[in-house]
């Protein structure tokens, strides 16, 4: 039977050289997870003149997003990430989502890393290549 439980990412960490890092999900907001790898291109275009189907197979990485408290007075995740996004080392990333689902990635932070004032939170993306792996 499948357990189809929504909600919450509740926790995210990562491992940046030696230093585990740790994020605080905004509860009650969309988290897009995407596990990467290989997609068809859906591109309504490739077909033949003849009516024969081109698939192009692409490799994705993977992502996730969705915003993350901040803290303003101490910098912390902003000054963890940033560090993190121009490293040319990455981090081996773990989500722990409301469900007991847990996914870990090798990836870095991408796009850009500001916080909104007013809400308290930041946008966070996190991206990798090797596909998010569920370890349970």
């Amino acid at each position: 039977m499948s357990n189809f439980l929504a909600g919450d990412v509740e926790d995210i960490t990562c491992n940046h050289l030696g230093i585990t890092y740790r994020y605080s999900p905004k509860a009650g907001e969309t988290f897009n997870i995407d596990k990467g790898g290989r997609r068809t291109k859906d591109e309504n275009g490739d077909v033949t003149s003849n009516d024969q189907n081109i698939r192009a197979i692409n490799n994705t990485r993977w992502s996730v997003d969705g915003p993350i408290a901040v803290d303003l007075l101490s910098g912390y995740e902003e000054d963890s990430l940033r560090l993190m996004s121009g490293s040319p080392i990455e981090g081996i990333w773990q989500i722990t989502h409301i469900s007991g689902a847990i996914f870990k990635g090798k990836g870095s932070p991408v796009g850009d890393i500001k916080c909104d004032s007013n809400a308290g939170t930041l946008s966070l993306k996190i991206s990798g290549a090797g596909g998010l792996e569920t370890i349970s």
